[in-house]
């Protein structure tokens, strides 16, 4: 056991708080399924946002990220925008206040709001409810590998074998170790729902911030900047990058350029294009059915979704980035000092847990493990709370028994949610890396979704059969086109292949959802018109406008397009700061930092005037619209 007595009393006593977090506000959360899953929609944005900022500080996440940091230095604060990180800001400018004037408990409730209660929009609400599995599925089966992996270097296997009844061979070891802390999160995630989440989401984002300030010190203090300098390639400092990607790690750490060529990223302005392209299209799609959604809808009202949203960026990205680049840099100075062999081969993703092992002081260990536990336990929780969401109000009570009572809905979202969690479990027995599954993710089936949620906001003769045209085309395409392609784009990393495919999965799912729309009859005015007047989007809406202005003559259209995209380009920019800041201090790259800082306060203060100023009243009336 490599870890002492204080570090390990410090991660029993976080697990058994957030446990006793659970147990204080289970009464309150099994009222019914809105309390449940929406905290009632009485927490503040503030909380909210800190909660959402911690589900999405989790380890795998982390374990990527710093390992993205240690090879591309600061060009990595580039390639995180395959999720793309830069989604928060289109919801904080105008999509968390549309998606929460809808007023609904989940993404496929909404589609009633958008189409009605015809065949179309059956089918719609039925495929969200299908993708929502799957991508909660893949992103549980991404924690649990990477707590497995991470959990690992902590708790050597030698040491566990001698009391453990039976033989597990080493490539499943990882499993076994995400098998035990996956059942902890799934007690926690069970008892509380969206209260004890946000409760315990809070505590974990204090005790990761503490950590994060202190690795950065750490690596301020012991590493100086001409040692960093040896250590790594000429333009590792520097964000901005040509046509190729140009860092040559040779006579410095050989292995790391096996480890660029691997990732597909070398040729890196082909590689960012598509990946802004594809990162734009998805934001303007809107959040997709997991625990972002379900946070912008248990607010309580459209300007706190707005300001959940824009609170995400300001409180994750610093912190996060001080810890990462705090790492980063110790793993890189002392790189002969770290042990990154997993099962027999050398895996930059352990830099992250063995650096730790490596430099964190003894019980800032145990608190540094306790909240990336909890960081997992947050993702894992929030993910899990997402899909009985969608089974238990889409199907369960929309189709099987209407009838049911408060708690018995309660009482079937505990049968999903442990079921979701032993899918995933047998999900991430089968997969080798975490890049792979969140390549797939974020590259395959969200691309898949994009041409569908796009047209939804903003095309009026969009309906519920071209909507289902779209999602089924794109999630057969993203599970069936990289194995048929495979072979055509040769030498291209099967991680990154599905971002290479992402155009042509545009176009297959586009068409789809296009005709299928154009040879179907669009959707009745009467709904369309009460979507419109009450979500209020910008778009091509004119038919129905017209309509909304025979009806009310004092109807007002969104105008704001031109005003929210000036807002998305400068929040971006902002963000983006944010991320680079951070890395600037620890690096102690003086003149980068006040740049980035600079530009910052510029940003923030156009935005203060642009975007806050404008933000709809806290009283803003919202009514739900059902079918």
């Amino acid at each position: 056991m490599r870890l002492q007595t204080i570090d390990i009393l410090i991660i029993l006593a976080y697990l058994v708080a957030t446990v006793l977090i659970g147990l204080y506000l289970r009464k309150r959360a099994s009222e019914n399924l809105q309390a449940y899953f929406q905290g009632g929609k009485q927490l503040p944005w503030y909380m909210l946002g800190l909660s959402n900022a911690s589900g999405m500080f989790d380890i795998s996440g982390t374990m990527w990220l710093v390992a993205l940091c240690f090879v591309y230095g600061m060009k990595s604060i580039w390639i995180p925008w395959l999720w793309p990180v830069f989604n928060q800001v289109f919801l904080a400018v105008f999509l968390s206040m549309w998606l929460r004037r809808s007023n609904v408990l989940t993404g496929a409730e909404w589609m009633h709001t958008r189409f009605g209660n015809n065949v179309g929009a059956r089918l719609s609400h039925g495929i969200i409810v299908a993708f929502a599995l799957i991508s909660v599925l893949g992103f549980l089966a991404y924690g649990f590998i990477g707590v497995g992996k991470f959990m690992e270097i902590f708790i050597p296997w030698e040491t566990v074998s001698t009391v453990v009844p039976f033989h597990v061979p080493e490539a499943y070891v990882p499993h076994l170790y995400g098998i035990f802390f996956t059942s902890i999160a799934t007690l926690y995630v069970l008892l509380g729902g969206m209260y004890s989440i946000v409760w315990a989401d809070v505590l974990q984002f204090t005790i990761m911030t503490i950590s994060a300030i202190t690795i950065a010190v750490i690596a301020m203090i012991s590493v100086s900047p001409e040692a960093l300098h040896a250590a790594t390639p000429e333009g590792w400092a520097n964000p901005f990058f040509g046509w190729r990607l140009d860092l040559d790690w040779s006579g410095i750490i050989a292995e790391v350029n096996d480890k660029i060529i691997s990732d597909g990223y070398t040729l890196f302005s082909i590689f960012f294009m598509m990946m802004l392209f594809k990162g734009v299209l998805l934001s303007l799609a809107g959040p997709a059915p997991n625990y972002d959604m379900q946070k912008i809808l248990a607010t309580r009202s459209p300007r706190e979704a707005a300001l959940m949203s824009g609170f995400v960026s300001v409180v994750l990205m610093p912190i996060r980035y001080l810890m990462i680049a705090g790492f980063a840099v110790l793993a890189i100075v002392y790189y002969q000092d770290l042990d990154l062999v997993s099962g027999g081969e050398l895996d930059f993703e352990n830099i992250l847990p063995s650096a730790m092992l490596q430099f964190v002081p003894v019980g800032l260990l145990g608190l540094l493990l306790a909240g990336l536990l909890a960081a997992f336990m947050s993702t894992f929780a929030s993910t899990v709370n997402a899909a009985p969401a969608y089974l238990v109000n889409d199907v369960y009570k929309r189709y099987i028994k209407p009838e049911a009572s408060d708690r018995q809905l309660v009482r079937a979202s505990y049968i999903v949610s442990l079921s979701v969690v032993v899918i995933s479990i047998l999900i991430g027995l089968f997969v080798e890396s975490i890049n792979s599954v969140l390549m797939w993710l974020v590259s395959g089936l969200w691309g898949g979704y994009v041409v569908s949620n796009v047209l939804k906001w903003y095309w009026w003769r969009l309906n519920g059969m071209g909507y289902f045209s779209g999602m089924a085309a794109g999630i057969f395409g993203a599970l069936a086109f990289p194995p048929m392609f495979q072979g055509v784009f040769e030498g291209v990393s099967s991680d990154i292949l599905p971002l290479y495919l992402f155009p042509l999965l545009l176009m297959f799912s586009g068409a789809a959802c296009i005709l299928a729309s154009l040879f179907t009859e669009p959707e009745d005015n009467e709904v369309l018109l009460d979507f419109y007047t009450n979500v209020r989007p910008w778009g091509f809406w004119g038919p129905i406008q017209r309509l909304a202005l025979e009806r009310d003559p004092n109807f007002k259209r969104n105008e704001d397009f031109g005003r929210d995209m000036f807002n998305v380009a400068l929040g971006i920019v902002a963000q983006t700061c944010l991320v680079a800041a951070p890395i600037f201090l620890v690096i102690r790259e003086w003149t980068s930092l006040s740049l980035s800082l600079g530009v910052f306060a510029i940003a923030a203060a156009v935005l203060y005037r642009t975007w806050y100023s404008n933000l709809p009243s806290a009283n803003e009336k919202l009514r739900s619209i059902t079918y």
